[in-house]
């Protein structure tokens, strides 16, 4: 069984940075981020896979976040820069055990943190 314990999230001002954190138990295929804001669906952020460390970035973050993992820790980093208050919603990380997997399907990942709330005021 695989479990994803998130840390990192808390209140920031806009243009400000916060670092995720999510500790991997168990071996998967690649770590994904998603976020879900108030009164709206969950959505793609960021993925990466453990062998290779190739990324893939929801347009909304390209060049603002930056995905990275430390395979030593089992742990996967969402280093969020430029924040704005759009960015406000709990992030969750999730992990996919497929190659097959597609970045963005929600379906894909078989395994959720508990998700931490990141606040981005203005």
């Amino acid at each position: 069984q695989v479990q994803l314990v998130e840390s990192g999230g808390g209140l920031v001002h806009s243009g400000g940075s916060l670092r995720l954190s999510c500790a991997v138990s168990g071996r998967t295929y690649a770590m994904g981020w998603f976020r879900r804001a108030p009164g709206k669906e969950r959505e793609f952020v960021a993925r990466i896979r453990w062998s290779g460390g190739s990324t893939y970035y929801a347009d909304s973050v390209k060049g603002r976040f930056t995905i990275s993992r430390d395979n030593a820790k089992n742990t996967v980093y969402l280093q969020m820069n430029s924040l704005k208050p759009e960015d406000t919603a709990v992030y969750y990380c999730a992990a996919a055990r497929s190659p097959l997997s597609l970045p963005t399907r929600t379906d894909d990942y078989s395994y959720w943190g508990q998700g931490t709330q990141v606040t981005v005021s203005s």
